[in-house]
């Protein structure tokens, strides 16, 4: 079922993305970002009740206050990505988020790292290299905001995590879609231009897919560990890539791919091992399973 969950959430994220793309740049990315939320809050009124049933304390207010602001940041450099970079670039340095939660563990968590897994995090390095290729090709201002976005969403996804541990899924998902239309309004505000009737329709449609999304999400990490549900987002880069290719004409770049594979096999290899350890010690060994 876990798997099941990371396929929904998969493919209601590369149709968000479609549908960013084409809302394009004819309205500022911290407003789309915000109409795509507030037009998702008709999804957010079902879960009020069993937020206000939660009756969170002082800690949780102040993992969702925090994991609001990360993500209201990450959305706004998530959107003007999409209106710089192939559909494709955006979802292949996405995947840069588990090697920023890896290092971002072992840094503030103080876990430590084996050297198999700063070979693998170094692996997943120069995929991003080879996809940026700086000093070969302009990296324009679209990559550095999705290096900054996969920064924010590992952030977001860690406290994701730690949060559907302990709380319901429309707990969690009620609270980023409130904490981040209001984090996004102001931004929002400065940049405000009138939209047509268009772009809210498709804006409208990105809520419903975006709040499935993460609904589904969330009911992947209650039903299985990360090191099952990991793997599977890498199906996005093919649907991603297809989308960018047949839909709206984007040239396959080889080296985004080869970039992609690369990052794509050290996130798999990383969370092989991770699995592998978590059973070995969970394993009795072969004399113990004879008493």
């Amino acid at each position: 079922m876990g798997v099941f969950w990371m396929l929904v959430t998969g493919a209601c994220f590369v149709a968000v993305t479609a549908v960013v793309k084409v809302v394009g740049p004819g309205m500022p990315p911290a407003q789309s970002a915000f109409l795509r939320y507030a037009l998702g809050l008709v999804f957010v009124i079902p879960m009020l009740r069993p937020i206000l049933d939660a009756k969170l304390n002082r800690r949780a207010l102040k993992l969702f206050a925090l994991r609001g602001v990360v993500h209201t940041l990450g959305v706004i450099t998530w959107f003007y990505a999409m209106t710089r970079i192939s559909i494709a670039e955006v979802t292949a340095m996405n995947f840069l988020n588990p090697i920023y939660v890896t290092i971002l563990a072992a840094v503030f968590l103080g876990e430590r790292l084996a050297l198999r897994r700063i070979m693998a995090v170094g692996v997943a390095l120069c995929g991003a290299l080879i996809i940026l290729r700086p000093g070969f090709r302009e990296v324009n201002a679209g990559h550095i905001a999705m290096l900054f976005t996969a920064m924010a969403f590992a952030l977001s996804y860690l406290m994701a995590k730690i949060m559907a541990d302990e709380m319901s899924p429309p707990v969690v998902v009620g609270m980023l879609a409130l904490t981040v239309m209001v984090g996004l309004a102001p931004f929002a505000w400065a940049v405000w231009v009138p939209p047509t009737w268009a772009q809210l329709g498709w804006l409208g449609l990105a809520a419903c897919f975006a709040t499935a999304a993460h609904l589904a999400m969330t009911m992947a990490f209650r039903t299985a560990p990360l090191a099952v549900t990991q793997p599977v987002t890498f199906v996005q880069l093919v649907w991603a890539t297809l989308l960018g290719t047949l839909v709206f004409g984007e040239p396959v770049d080889s080296y985004v791919i080869v970039g992609g594979a690369l990052i794509i096999a050290a996130i798999s290899y990383i969370t092989l091992r991770e699995a592998m350890l978590r059973r070995t010690q969970v394993t009795p060994a072969v004399a113990q399973t004879k008493i």
